[in-house]
């Protein structure tokens, strides 16, 4: 069982930047995949970015290649998500959650999600 809690998130003009951090209870942290979702109003939940257990492998959405970034410290059982160029379209609720199965990763545990919103 994990249980995953976003935070970082906010108000921020285009442009900035924000990092978002996912941090997970539970020992068994370090074998899980682990990716970030985010839900715009009135659109269905896509997937942004994820990252294999031990953190060798990462794969993006492409609306957010070259602008973010996901990395994970299993010490700290944390997963981030690095937001850079922020622009108006990425606003959202964003999601983190955990899985099994690389690369086709079937997530099992999500959190609770952490608002993002980009002014113009």
């Amino acid at each position: 069982q994990v249980q995953l809690v976003e935070s970082g998130g906010g108000l921020v003009q285009a442009g900035g930047s924000l990092r978002l951090s996912c941090a997970a209870s539970g020992r068994t942290f370090g074998s899980y995949h682990m990716g970030w979702f985010r839900q715009a109003p009135g659109k269905e939940r896509e997937f942004v970015a994820r990252i294999s257990w031990g953190g060798r492998s990462t794969y993006y959405v492409d609306s957010v290649k070259g602008r973010f970034k996901i990395s994970r410290d299993d010490a700290k059982n944390t997963v981030y998500l690095q937001m850079n160029s922020l622009k108006p379209e990425d606003t959202a609720v964003y999601y983190c959650a955990a899985g099994s199965n690389w690369p086709q990763v079937v997530y099992d545990y999500w959190g609770p999600g952490t608002q993002v919103t980009v002014s113009s």
